[in-house]
């Protein structure tokens, strides 16, 4: 059998990183106990408030800092691997970090490392005005990661809306694609579960979102939702409101047996007609 059993972690973090982490450790435990081979956790991991010096001041370095110490510590200590949502590290420009997804391996070695390339720009409406722009360094480099014999895609939130994204990491040969997110209540209602699905049926891939849920303060809510699909769009689990944990089996024969059935939906590209 060619399986792997994921687990995606659905949170409320809020402006103390030290309880934010305590309660990420908490759900995390739990996956595993169920049977987890491989934690997802979302976007905005160890911070959500106000995008001002404080988000600065969790900015983290690499190799150490609190989150990337825990996201190692645990990977190691329960022997899975962890795809660590984002946290912020510190930017090349002063008073500039980057939303990064770090990949740590079952020794907690770090596998890999997506900045988003993204950036979430956004007035959705009078009361939602958002400008990642301004703290935030935007990414450059598609990124795919080997984890449990299996090639992965990395994205983050908003990235969701740019379908080029993930056809680039299907046709590097991605089977699993990651996206990490807070999306926001507003968008969240109308376009989270049919992004998420979009991506998986036209990519034959299994998507896995791990979400952040509910009131963060600072005039932040997130959408919650967080899900795990199969490659003909169904939803395989889905956490409710509030924290959680859901947890599905990808089944790695089956996506080869549909992808041989249908080889169009898995990244051949279209002839130019002219």
């Amino acid at each position: 059998m060619n399986n792997l059993t994921v687990a995606v972690i659905q949170l409320c973090s809020r402006q103390n990183r030290t309880e934010n982490l305590e309660r990420a450790g908490h759900l995390m435990t739990q996956a595993v106990h169920r049977g987890a081979q491989l934690l997802a956790l979302p976007e905005n991991l160890t911070y959500i408030g106000e995008d001002t010096a404080e988000k600065l001041a969790h900015a983290e370095d690499i190799p150490g800092g609190p989150g990337v110490d825990f996201l190692r510590s645990f990977a190691a200590t329960n022997k899975v691997t962890v795809v660590g949502g984002s946290l912020p590290i510190k930017g090349s420009k002063p008073g500039m970090v980057t939303n990064s997804c770090l990949v740590f391996d079952k020794t907690g070695g770090l596998s890999a490392r997506y900045d988003k390339i993204h950036l979430f720009d956004a007035h959705i409406d009078e009361r939602n005005t958002f400008t990642e722009s301004r703290l935030v360094e935007g990414g450059s480099t598609v990124t795919t990661v080997e984890l449990d014999g299996q090639l992965m895609g990395l994205s983050i939130c908003y990235d969701l809306r740019f379908p080029e994204l993930y056809r680039v990491l299907a046709l590097r040969g991605a089977s699993v694609l990651f996206v990490p997110s807070a999306f926001t209540r507003e968008t969240g209602r109308d376009h989270w579960e049919i992004l998420l699905r979009a991506r998986a049926i036209e990519n034959l891939c299994y998507v896995v979102a791990p979400a952040q849920s509910g009131e963060h303060g600072a005039g932040r809510a997130s959408y919650g939702r967080s899900m795990i699909i199969g490659p003909w769009g169904q939803i395989l689990a889905q956490c409710e409101d509030g924290e959680g944990i859901a947890i599905a089996e990808l089944d790695f024969d089956h996506l080869d047996r549909m992808r041989q059935r249908l080889p169009g939906a898995r990244g051949v590209v279209i002839k130019t007609i002219g």
